[in-house]
């Protein structure tokens, strides 16, 4: 599988990366069987795919908790990638929080930490010198971020270098070219695209808004009319629908699967080091790494780009998917 370099790092990843929160089960992904999770992580190692992203908020440890035990005596092939959570960004927590993430995922190093949303209630300087402190230690190889915008990253690139920005980005959401993808290009901090599918909108699985379930019309697309929303807008559900249709109809036309488009034009896109992809059995590591070998011609990449300006615009450039007022700045 194709890999890629993270930032200034000397840490290479493939460019599709499996994610880990789904297999935490829960309110959000109903039930997991542990096996099947195992198996994935064993069969999408053999696949190459060996970057594997978790967070400790993902089921409040219950995935670094599972990809422990599905990594035991395979650690040594794997790239694991977690996050601390903002709450534990003042330095002497985020080295608890370390401890606790090497403990859970039964390991002596993680190949990438990231810094889970901005904590502006800590000085970046002190957190990202207890980042460095972990680095010399050895407990941590590379650090990141994610879901930091512009101005966040402006501040704490005067601490030091976090190597990877992690933030939502597809087809159907692409508000971070407006100003975060063109500074991590300038930065050479690598972007890692979480909701690369928009939770299944680019699967195909719902042919109009009104078969879109409660619990995945929260984001920015859907009318603040729909439950569980935040943002208190009025959504773009038209221009979403319109923007799956025709993105449907170009993988038609060229005999693909729409998630492997949209994957693929992921892959395709400046300052993209890995695109993660929700897995929760061994079916969806072959489908997913099948994703990888898909190389998009130039003029239907610009197609796509073409066919989602609409969205693009009428979400805007706030990096949130689910708040009206940014958290992401």
């Amino acid at each position: 599988m194709q890999t890629r370099r993270l930032g200034r790092s000397d840490l290479e990843v493939p460019v599709i990366c499996f994610g880990c929160w789904a297999i935490a089960g829960g309110v959000w992904w109903g039930e997991q069987d542990e096996q099947d999770a195992i198996d994935a992580i064993h069969e999408a190692i053999d696949l190459g795919l060996n970057f594997f992203d978790t967070a400790e908020g993902y089921g409040a440890g219950a995935s670094e908790e599972l990809l422990g035990r599905g990594l035991r005596g395979v650690r040594d092939r794997a790239i694991v990638a977690t996050k601390a959570s903002p709450n534990h960004h003042s330095p002497e927590a985020l080295k608890q929080a370390c401890e606790d993430s090497l403990r859970r995922l039964d390991t002596d190093w993680i190949d990438l930490y990231q810094l889970h949303w901005p904590n502006r209630e800590v000085p970046f300087e002190d957190t990202w010198a207890a980042m460095e402190d972990l680095i010399e230690e050895g407990k941590v190889r590379v650090g990141g971020v994610s879901n930091w915008g512009p101005g966040d990253l402006d501040e704490i690139l005067r601490a030091g270098h976090p190597d990877v920005d992690q933030v939502s980005y597809s087809l159907l959401f692409r508000a971070i070219e407006y100003e975060i993808k063109p500074k991590c290009i300038e930065e050479d901090v690598s972007v890692l695209c979480y909701s690369p599918l928009m939770q299944g909108l680019l699967a195909g699985k719902f042919a109009s808004p009104d078969d879109v379930p409660e619990g995945r019309a929260r984001s920015r697309h859907f009318s603040k009319e729909r439950p569980g929303t935040r943002h208190g807008e009025e959504g773009a559900e038209r221009e979403t629908f319109d923007a799956i249709s025709a993105i449907g109809e170009i993988a038609d036309e060229i005999g693909e699967e729409m998630t492997r488009v949209a994957i693929a034009w992921l892959i395709a896109q400046p300052g993209v080091g890995s695109v993660i992809t929700g897995i929760r059995n061994p079916d969806q590591a072959r489908d997913n790494a099948a994703a990888a070998d898909l190389t998009l011609p130039s003029d239907v990449i610009d197609e796509l780009r073409q066919v989602t300006e609409p969205l693009k615009a009428k979400l805007g450039p706030n990096a949130d998917m689910w708040e009206g007022e940014s958290r992401i700045r």
